[in-house]
């Protein structure tokens, strides 16, 4: 249950709004993000390149047996890494995701972060694209290089007005795993309310290099004292009336969304889904470096 939506913006502010984020975004990405992103995907198809003699110290495992025994010595042959790779951005647009208690919404925030990693993208030479749902494709613009590909993306982000209010996320996965059928790097950026997901992410996460960015708001897990408070669920319109000038009443609130948060990190955990955590109206900067760093470490 969510509160209120932040109003939308007035439409002549997006060509600064995307021209800020731009700047932003193109900065972080080459100066903190750049590096990172290298090495925490590195392209996993590896490609044949040539073959040297053998030496003391190389991997077993390298060893050209026909070119050995062809040449009555023992040769290795030398791979490189097939480094291009696609970046599938999946934005989730519903209506829970316009809240924010805040200055920022979770998806403006989504938003920002899509850019800084669309921008390392393409830095690394990598195709980016991009989705947006609600419980129905909204938007696809298929994996392209280059800056204005990501120009195209950062409007559709901000410009886009969904058909829908509601989620599908089994929905949006299941659309990925029929239009990729080649390995890809693909971010789903929700607060995942709404829906099943275990199946779509397990089967993406066998098949691409899958990252979810789970979005939420800090008054969704804790509401401050105040009184009688009117709670409607933004794609259902579902109310309900909490009193929040009793401390029973909060407890109880807390208590649940606690509970309710540990047992989404557990099965994340379980499903070895790799995870990062924003919330919306904060900066993302530390987190996304240590994710980053978590995946320089895994891979």
């Amino acid at each position: 249950m969510t509160m209120h939506e932040r109003s939308r913006r007035d439409p002549t502010d997006f060509p600064e709004t995307i021209r800020r984020i731009e700047i932003r975004s193109r900065r972080l990405a080459s100066e903190l993000f750049s590096g990172e992103y290298h090495s925490s995907f590195k392209g996993r198809g590896i490609e044949f390149q040539s073959v040297r003699e053998y030496q003391y110290g190389d991997d077993v495992r390298t060893i050209d047996w026909n070119t050995s025994a062809r040449k009555h010595e023992l040769y290795v042959k030398l791979l490189s890494e097939e480094r291009e790779r696609s970046m599938l951005l999946l934005v989730d647009a519903s209506a829970s995701m316009l809240f924010g208690s805040g200055r920022q919404s979770k998806r403006e925030l989504a938003a920002e972060v899509s850019a800084v990693l669309a921008f390392s993208a393409i830095q690394n030479n990598d195709k980016v694209g991009l989705v947006m749902f609600t419980d129905r494709i909204e938007t696809f613009i298929p994996p392209r290089k280059g800056r204005q590909q990501v120009l195209v993306i950062l409007e559709e982000l901000f410009r886009m007005q969904p058909r829908s209010r509601k989620t599908d996320i089994e929905a949006v996965l299941s659309f990925v795993s029929h239009i990729r059928k080649h390995q890809a790097i693909v971010f789903l950026l929700s607060d995942l309310q709404g829906g099943s997901y275990e199946r779509g992410m397990k089967l993406l996460n066998a098949r691409h290099d899958f990252v979810l960015v789970h979005i939420s708001d800090p008054l969704e897990r804790e509401l401050p004292r105040t009184g009688l408070l009117d709670l409607e669920d933004p794609e259902t319109a579902a109310r309900m009336t909490l009193d929040a000038g009793s401390s029973r009443s909060l407890d109880r609130y807390r208590e649940r969304q606690l509970r309710q948060a540990e047992e989404l990190r557990q099965k994340l955990v379980r499903m070895k889904i790799d995870t990062v955590r924003l919330d919306a109206g904060r900066s993302f900067i530390s987190e996304l470096n240590s994710f980053f760093r978590y995946r320089e470490r895994k891979y």
